[in-house]
């Protein structure tokens, strides 16, 4: 196929959307057979706290891996990684079904986090070099909409699979799906080329990485992922303790619920706030977060919090891909995996952050999450004030239309 004659379309956009789903089956595959798992490893020292870890680990990994992973992207190719990132990832992922010791499955669990990292830079990188404009806004909304949805039936994939014969080894073989996707990359999508980019989307022959330009975003991730996963993370918490919902059926409801409306949030930027400037998408997705931490504090019922919950989540997929559009629209193809790798460690660090702030919060307020959630919707209201601010003192949008980026 001659380079003039390769262009992007659904099915590439497709493609480049399904190993998003590595980075959720890493840690939701498992939850269902976890009280299996530490069935079976009770006479293990240390066993509450080692396997809760062996479930965590790969989003770790990413978290501090993925600026790694981004220099590997760009050197070696997004295509090629992503493939044999992918296919590294099904063999890796499947060991535990073998493997005996514990301390062994949590090394394969630590190798499977770090092609995670490679998977989730450089599908996200490809989609960048792939698309452009309107077209990479709707592929990146799509990769987040797509991972929240997956994470309901990935959940029921590896309930079901440990019914199987194998137990709880048997959710270590969804992995092996990874298998799949390489193949159709093989077949259906093409190295970028660095001619076949706009020439607004260059980088001159001597410039630098835009630190300037990225590392503001990269550190607002870190504060928008704690946020993000804060309410995803402690849902259940929230609910058992202060609503008395504890059946594991009616929780595994609301954590979906949630994820559902995390993609609504996704649609609705990419068809609404898309078409805004970027504070005003902040202003929109922080003030969401926000407004709904707090009401969470005065919600005297089960239906009033779930409403609250539903706002949030919807500020949530509103959030996300705000700030990877963003970032992408700062960062020229020759560096595009570096920065994309920043963006994301400063975004998977917020998942363990959020636990280690909720838990210190709650520290300092007897205990009181809902009054911890009101402190952090409280941050999400100033972050909402700041880009209000920006939008005003701007006379245009933070980021040009679509296209008129440069890096010359």
């Amino acid at each position: 196929m001659k380079v003039a004659e390769r262009q992007a379309g659904t099915l590439q956009g497709v493609l480049l959307l399904l190993p998003i789903t590595m980075a959720v089956m890493g840690l939701i595959v498992l939850v269902p057979v976890l009280p299996a798992i530490m069935e079976h490893y009770k006479a293990v020292p240390g066993v509450e706290y080692l396997v809760p870890l062996m479930l965590t680990l790969p989003a770790l990994c990413v978290a501090v891996l993925a600026p790694v992973a981004g220099v590997i992207v760009d050197f070696f190719g997004r295509r090629k990684t992503l493939i044999a990132a992918l296919i590294v990832y099904a063999f890796v992922g499947m060991a535990p079904i073998y493997l005996e010791s514990l301390t062994a499955i949590i090394i394969s669990r630590v190798v499977l986090g770090a092609t995670e990292a490679l998977v989730v830079i450089s599908s996200t990188t490809l989609i960048g070099d792939y698309f452009h404009g309107r077209a990479r806004e709707k592929w990146l909304a799509n990769q987040t909409a797509l991972a929240s949805i997956s994470s309901v039936f990935l959940a029921i994939m590896g309930g079901a699979l440990g019914a199987t014969s194998l137990g709880w080894r048997g959710a270590f073989a969804s992995y092996g799906m990874s298998i799949l996707f390489a193949i159709g990359l093989i077949i259906w999508t093409w190295e970028p080329s660095r001619n076949e980019e706009p020439a607004e989307e260059l980088a001159g022959p001597k410039a630098a990485f835009p630190w300037a330009a990225i590392l503001p975003i990269a550190l607002l991730a870190v504060f928008g992922g704690t946020m993000f996963f804060t309410m995803q993370i402690q849902v259940s918490n929230v609910l058992s303790e202060y609503y008395g919902i504890t059946d594991a059926q009616a929780l595994g409801l609301y954590s979906g619920l949630a994820g559902f409306c995390v993609a609504a949030g996704t649609m609705i930027y990419r068809f609404v706030t898309a078409k805004l400037s970027i504070p005003l998408q902040l202003l929109v997705a922080f003030g969401l977060l926000g407004v709904s931490y707090v009401g969470m504090n005065y919600a005297a019922t089960t239906p009033v919090f779930t409403g609250w919950l539903i706002v949030s989540q919807i500020g949530s997929g509103m959030l996300l891909p705000a700030l990877v559009v963003w970032a992408m629209g700062r960062l020229p193809f020759e560096v595009r995996g570096r920065g994309t790798g920043l963006f994301m460690s400063g975004w998977w660090i917020g998942q363990p952050l959020s636990t280690q702030a909720v838990a210190f919060l709650r520290g300092q307020n007897d205990g009181n999450l809902p009054a911890v959630l009101q402190i952090l919707g409280i941050l999400c209201l100033i972050a909402a004030a700041i880009a209000l601010v920006g939008r005003l003192r701007s006379s245009g949008p933070m980021e040009p239309p679509s296209g008129d980026v440069r890096f010359h």
